[in-house]
C-alpha cells in the first residue's frame, strides 16, 4: 500500500562530517558507561527493537531469530532490544511470544546467544507487547453479505422492514457508494475500507472492556519469564498502533475510569507497571517505551507525553525509550485481502521518515519532543535516563543528542540494521568503514509485507558464501557480512 509522503519531496543525504578519531571518542560521552536501573552499560549506545519475521509460526526462536540478534551483539552496542514480544498466547504468525513456559528454552538460548556473542559487554533487554485484533481488508461483496451485522437502522434506511436478512444484504450490496456512506455507521465503513480493526474504547466486548483486569498479570508473568530466562531487563511497549499506548492516546475516551482525562488514561500502564515491578523485584531493570507525540487529529500532544513520563518515571521506571506517531488512525488504505499497516500515514512517516522529507528532515525529528520530556522529568527530581532514536547514523549527531540535553542514552536502528558494526568501528576510530544507511525505507517496506527485514545494501552481497543463511525465496541473505 502506499506510504504518506510529505509534499515538499526535500532529497536528503546522510551526514557526511568527519568522523572523531580513537582519541576523540575516548572523549566522546556516548561511550561512557551509564546505569540503567542495577544494570551498567558499557556505552550510552541502544539498538532498539526492530520486527525482522524470523519467528516460527508458533512464536519460538529459530535458528535465523538466533543469528539476528548474535550479529547486532558482535556489534557490541550497550544495550540491544529484542523484537516486540506477545504476552497473550494468540497465533499472531512470525513474531515472537513470552505467553508461556514453553517458550521459555528458546528465549533462553537467545540471552545466552547475545552474551557469548558480544562478550558479556552488549545488555540485551526484551520488549513485551500486547496488540488488540485487526483484520484484513475485506472485498465489499463478502464485507456486505458476510461480516456486516445488520440492524434496524439499515432495515429503516433501506425501508426493508420485514425483509428477511439476506434481502438486506442484497439490497446494500447494490447501493452506490454514496448511498453506502449514508447507509451505514462509521465505524461500519471503515470495517469495509479498511478492514475491521478492535479498539481499546470497544468496552461492549467483555475481553476488551476487561483489559484493565488481565493486563496487568500477562504483563506481570511475561517480565517474569524474561528474567528467568536471562534477559537483562524488560522494555513494556507503550508506544505506536498498539494496546498500552491506546490506553494513553487522546482518543482514549473509556468511561470506566480508564479513558478520558490524561490522569485516568495513565492509570492502566501505572498499573501494568506496578504488577510487573511486583514480580520481578526491585532490582531488575524495567522501562517502557511511549510516544513522544501521537502525530495524529485529536492525539495525545508532546504536554502529554511529559506528563506521562513523570508519572512513569516517579512510579520509578528505570528507562524511558521515546518514539513516534505510527499509529493505525491515519493509515493508508490497504489493498483487499492485506491489513491496515500503521506506518503508511503520516504518523508512520514521522516515526520513520524517509531520505525524501520536508524542511525539518529525517534526521533528530523527535530531538525538541525529547528534550522537553527529559527536562519535565528532570525538574521534578528523577535521574531516569532518556533513550532518543530516530534518524541518527552519525557519532556527531549522537554525541550532540547527549551534550544538548535531548537524551541520556542514542538508539539506532535503520542504521544498526545497516551496519551492524557500527557501535565496533566508531570505538575504534574507524568511523569512516561504516556502511551508511540511506533512508529508503527498503526495510519498511519488506515488513510491511511481513517478509524477513534485510537491508539492501548487504542483502544481495555473497549469497553463495558457505553457511549464509538466505530468505524464503533463496534471494537475499538475511545477516549482514
Amino acid at each position: 500500500m502506499a506510504a504518506w509522503r510529505p509534499p515538499e519531496r526535500i532529497k536528503y543525504t546522510p551526514l557526511a562530517a568527519p568522523w572523531p578519531n580513537a582519541d576523540e571518542i575516548r572523549a566522546s560521552q556516548l561511550f561512557r558507561p551509564i546505569k540503567v536501573g542495577s544494570v551498567l552499560l558499557a556505552s550510552r549506545t541502544w539498538v532498539p527493537a526492530m520486527v525482522p519475521w524470523r519467528a516460527s509460526e508458533d512464536g519460538d526462536v529459530t535458528p535465523s531469530v538466533l543469528a539476528w540478534y548474535e550479529r547486532f551483539a558482535r556489534g557490541r552496542p550497550g544495550a540491544l532490544v529484542v523484537e516486540a514480544t506477545g504476552v497473550r498466547d494468540v497465533a499472531s504468525g512470525p513474531l515472537l511470544r513470552i505467553s508461556d513456559d514453553r517458550f521459555l528454552p528458546g528465549l533462553a538460548k537467545l540471552t545466552e546467544c547475545v552474551r557469548r556473542a558480544s562478550h558479556g559487554e552488549t545488555k540485551l533487554f526484551i520488549q513485551i507487547i500486547d496488540f488488540l485484533s485487526i483484520r484484513r481488508r475485506p472485498s465489499p461483496q463478502k464485507y456486505l453479505e458476510r461480516f456486516l451485522e445488520v440492524t434496524p437502522r439499515h432495515r429503516e434506511f433501506l425501508q426493508m422492514p420485514d425483509s428477511d436478512e439476506a434481502g438486506v444484504r442484497a439490497r446494500l450490496a447494490a447501493l452506490s457508494e454514496t448511498e453506502l456512506e449514508q447507509a451505514l455507521s462509521a465505524r461500519e465503513l471503515e470495517s469495509l475500507r479498511q478492514g475491521f480493526r478492535e479498539r481499546v474504547t470497544d468496552t461492549e466486548v467483555p475481553a476488551v472492556r476487561d483489559l484493565p483486569v488481565t493486563l496487568p498479570g500477562v504483563f506481570a508473568a511475561a517480565a517474569a519469564r524474561a528474567r528467568s530466562a536471562g534477559f537483562d531487563g524488560v522494555e513494556l511497549h507503550y508506544a505506536h498502533a498498539y494496546t498500552m499506548a491506546s490506553f494513553l492516546s487522546a482518543r482514549n475516551t473509556r468511561s470506566d475510569g480508564y479513558g478520558g482525562a490524561r490522569s485516568q488514561r495513565i492509570r492502566l500502564p501505572l498499573e501494568v507497571y506496578s504488577a510487573v515491578r511486583a514480580h520481578v523485584g526491585s532490582d531488575y531493570p524495567v522501562g517502557c517505551r511511549m510516544l513522544a507525540e501521537d502525530c495524529i487529529e485529536s492525539g495525545s500532544t508532546v504536554d502529554d507525553a511529559e506528563y506521562f513520563a513523570e508519572r512513569l518515571a516517579g512510579a520509578g521506571m528505570d528507562f524511558i525509550s521515546l518514539s513516534r506517531g505510527g499509529k493505525f488512525e491515519d493509515a493508508s488504505q490497504p489493498k483487499i485481502g492485506e491489513a491496515a499497516y500503521p506506518y503508511t500515514g503520516r504518523s508512520g512517516y514521522e516515526c520513520m521518515p524517509s531520505y525524501y522529507s520536508d524542511a525539518i528532515g529525517p534526521f533528530g525529528r523527535n530531538n525538541d519532543a525529547s528534550t522537553r520530556i527529559r527536562a519535565r522529568i528532570r525538574r521534578a527530581g528523577f535521574d531516569t535516563p532518556i533513550v532518543l532514536s530516530g534518524g541518527i547514523h552519525h557519532f556527531n549527531q549522537a554525541e550532540h543528542a547527549l551534550s544538548s540535553g535531548a537524551a541520556d542514552i542514542v538508539g539506532l536502528a535503520r542504521q544498526a540494521l545497516a551496519d551492524p558494526d557500527w557501535f565496533a568501528k566508531v570505538r575504534a576510530g574507524e568511523g569512516n568503514k561504516v556502511r551508511t544507511c540511506i533512508y529508503t525505507n527498503y526495510c519498511e517496506a519488506l515488513d510491511q509485507r511481513h517478509r524477513e527485514v534485510t537491508c539492501e545494501l548487504w542483502d544481495r552481497s555473497g549469497l553463495d558464501e558457505p553457511g549464509v543463511m538466505l530468505s524464503a525465496d533463496g534471494k537475499r541473505r538475511l545477516v549482514a557480512p
